[in-house]
């Protein structure tokens, strides 16, 4: 595979790949990178210490091999620091590219859109399509999947690759390296405010091992728990959910138990006034994805029913049902319905892990 180091060389897109113990997985995705047509690429796997084959599948491909401390972010910013193409593209090495002509088009598509406004602060994001060993939840991974391809707050993540100019990237500052997690919707969320995201032709495949292997029930909790916390602003809860982030390769089922406990701790210690103000900017975070469920009967029913690709819901959402609730007592009210969602799946939870149930 070419990079700039080839005598003579000039890319067109830098890929940048973080890994971290990723040997079964990075050979296919450099495979993907090889048969792209009409781009040349650099591609750039930056390791932050496997323990595995990774390092090694790498050289083997050809592609630039960048070492950095562990941590996504950090290792993605390294890889950065040395794309020579006036692009960037960041992948998770479990992403498959599903066309051979997916980044020339994908890169056509973002430079249109750059000419066309005028400006270079504008991204891209691929659609997701799940590659999956188990059945099941199949509503929900074509819910998760249709969604992905909106433009919205919180709905764009690294597993949907980013592409934008470099210029844009380190105008931005790169990724936010001062936390350990959360550094790709840190980034969206900054594009979002400062600029456009736009989605990409094609589709990004991506791996479901996570949600498999944890469930994906409990994994979507926790997602949106992670979510709601880093919204509020609650950093004790990463403070002391040492465990949240595990490595892939080592994660088992989710016990929700654990977590449900930790919070209920986190309001005690805090006492009542604080524990109130978090419930009611839970609440306000809450309503501001009312949204969805909205979108699901969009996608899901009415979508499937009149073959259609229209968001008539999804409109009503925004134009009847947000406008009506931005008053005060409809995030006491979310934030009451919320406490008690809390509850009940605390008990449900507790007793399905005490029976060793897998859901």
């Amino acid at each position: 595979m070419q990079h700039s180091l080839t005598t003579g060389f000039f890319p067109q897109l830098s890929v940048i790949i973080p890994t971290m113990n990723e040997s079964r997985t990075l050979p296919e995705l450099l495979e993907g990178l090889e048969r792209q047509r009409q781009i040349q690429l650099e591609v750039i796997v930056c390791d932050g210490g496997s323990q595995d084959e990774t390092a090694e599948a790498a050289k083997r491909a050809g592609v630039i091999l960048v070492q950095s401390d562990a941590g996504r972010g950090r290792q993605m910013n390294r890889a950065a620091d040395r794309a020579t193409a006036a692009h960037l593209l960041f992948l998770h090495a479990d992403s498959r590219p599903t066309s051979d002509l997916q980044l020339h088009d994908a890169l056509e598509a973002l430079v249109a859109t750059c000419a066309q406004a005028a400006s270079k602060r504008i991204a891209g994001h691929f659609r997701l399509r799940f590659r999956r060993q188990l059945k099941g939840n199949d509503l929900a991974y074509s819910y998760y999947e249709k969604k992905s391809a909106l433009n919205r707050a919180e709905c764009t993540n690294g597993d949907q690759g980013f592409l934008m100019p470099a210029e844009f990237f380190r105008e931005l500052g790169g990724f936010d390296e001062s936390l350990w997690f959360l550094e790709d919707q840190r980034l969206a969320e900054k594009i979002r405010r400062t600029g456009r995201w736009i989605t990409l032709p094609g589709a990004m495949e991506t791996s479901a091992r996570r949600f498999e292997h944890e469930g994906l029930g409990r994994r979507m909790i926790l997602s949106a728990l992670i979510m709601n916390f880093h919204s509020i602003g609650l950093t004790e809860f990463f403070d002391r959910a040492d465990n949240v982030y595990r490595n892939q390769e080592n994660t088992g089922r989710l016990l929700m138990t654990p977590i449900f406990q930790l919070i209920s701790d986190l309001n005690r210690e805090a006492g009542i006034d604080v524990s109130r103000q978090r419930w009611r900017a839970t609440g306000r975070y809450v309503l501001s994805h009312a949204w969805q469920p909205f979108f699901y009967l969009d996608a899901v029913v009415i979508g499937k029913l009149f073959k259609t690709s229209a968001h008539p819901l999804l409109t009503l959402h925004d134009s009847v049902f947000k406008p009506i609730t931005r008053f005060a007592i409809f995030e006491i009210l979310t934030a009451g319905l919320t406490w008690i969602w809390f509850q009940i799946s605390w008990k449900v939870f507790s007793l399905l892990e005490q029976r060793g149930s897998p859901e």
